[in-house]
């Protein structure tokens, strides 16, 4: 799960990580009261689930409320384009108005996951400001590394070599390597998968600030944090996955046109290349699990049709727990239920009662294109996308 920028900071701070001071609002009056109760020199910050919000338009600086205001006013209700929202962008609801600060170095700093070493470990670069995928192809050794024993948490030492990588001294070094213990704290804590700040602030009195903030949660652990769950925004997730989160199917919309319904991620993951190596690209990964049932199944095929840019669908089920003729009737059901859905279905069913399960599709009043291995699924589905038999 995502949060806003501001929701982030707003967690960080519980956990002692200075940021500055400041206020979200979606009226663009208020905005300027904001920036009144602030001095009037701020910064409004567009919030959506996003990076590159200044290279798209999204962050400018106001010298005065007024300003602050008229800022507000073009921001709120754009299409914020970024390198991560694609070309369709995405609505800004809310701005951040915050205090404009005197910036003397901006750097880089976050924890993450590191799935090999099965640790966090926390990343730290002095290359702040910029995407850091870019700074590792560039420059790797400008990122340092320090892995977290999840038991021990960080030890003092580890937040001074931080620090001191950093080209941090003094009194600054202190303040970071306490900011470093914050973060990881607030990430261990919250179960979350990623806490970033980026950039970290020195201001030029030697102060270290979260100017920008990022935390992603490990859905998994959600039912620990409801005060999380609540930072939960509806709008800035695609329909889709709102829908299919509410039947628990594991369900990520992507750019393609077939779509995709299977049991299990390794086949669902394999079912996309074969896709991809067909000619084609996959609509959606959508795993209905290994023991889905008809239910299921018929909300799973109507989120999946209800994607305007699937031209066809390609169903893959290996029945290992699962009755593959229940996953027939649960197709016919959703089926009948749209009054059919005008493209072409091709599916493959494999395992348990799978005899059963082609013969009920086969004999129904749908033209279900019905095979038996996986390659000739795909080369059958993208055959129909392409205009072929």
């Amino acid at each position: 799960m995502k949060i806003h920028e501001y929701q982030a900071k707003e967690i960080l701070r519980r956990y002692g990580v200075t940021t500055p001071r400041g206020r979200v609002t979606a009226d663009a009056a208020e905005a300027r009261a904001i920036a009144e109760e602030l001095g009037g020199r701020c910064v409004v910050k567009a919030q959506i689930h996003a990076g590159g919000r200044g290279k798209g338009g999204g962050v400018k600086l106001a010298k005065d409320p007024a300003e602050a205001e008229a800022l507000a006013r073009q921001i709120l209700g754009m299409q914020l384009v970024t390198h991560q929202t694609g070309p369709e962008g995405q609505l800004v609801r809310k701005v951040l108005i915050e205090e404009a600060l005197q910036i003397a170095r901006e750097l880089y700093l976050a924890v993450t996951l590191d799935r090999a070493e099965s640790k966090p470990v926390i990343i730290a670069s002095a290359a702040g400001g910029m995407e850091i995928e870019e700074v590792a192809q560039k420059d790797p050794d400008a990122i340092t590394r320090i892995h977290v024993d999840p038991h021990l948490g960080l030890l003092p030492f580890q937040g001074r070599t931080i620090a001191r990588r950093l080209g941090l001294k003094g009194e600054t070094a202190a303040k970071a390597a306490k900011l470093v213990a914050a973060l990881v704290r607030a990430y261990l804590e919250t179960d979350a998968s990623l806490a970033e700040i980026n950039p970290l602030m020195i201001t030029a009195e030697g102060d270290v600030l979260a100017l920008d903030a990022k935390m992603n949660f490990d859905d998994n652990a959600l039912f620990r944090h409801r005060d999380i769950v609540e930072m939960r925004d509806l709008d800035e997730e695609n329909p889709l996955e709102v829908e299919a989160s509410k039947y628990n199917l594991n369900y990520i919309k992507l750019d393609g046109e077939i779509g995709c319904m299977v049991n299990g991620a390794g086949l669902a993951m394999a079912t996309m290349d074969i896709i991809k190596l067909s000619g084609s690209e996959p609509a959606n990964f959508l795993d209905v699990g290994g023991g889905a049932s008809q239910e299921t199944v018929e909300n799973a095929f109507r989120i999946l049709v209800s994607d305007p840019n699937v031209k066809a669908v390609m169903v893959n089920i290996f029945g290992g727990i699962v009755r593959t003729d229940r996953i027939a009737n649960g197709m016919l059901a959703a089926l009948r239920s749209l009054g059919g859905v005008g493209m072409p279905v091709v599916v493959r069913l494999e395992g348990t009662n799978s005899e059963q399960g082609r013969a009920i599709l086969r004999e129904s009043e749908f033209d279900f294109i019905v095979v038996e291995t996986m390659a000739e699924a795909a080369q059958k589905v993208v055959a129909a996308v392409k205009g072929g038999a």
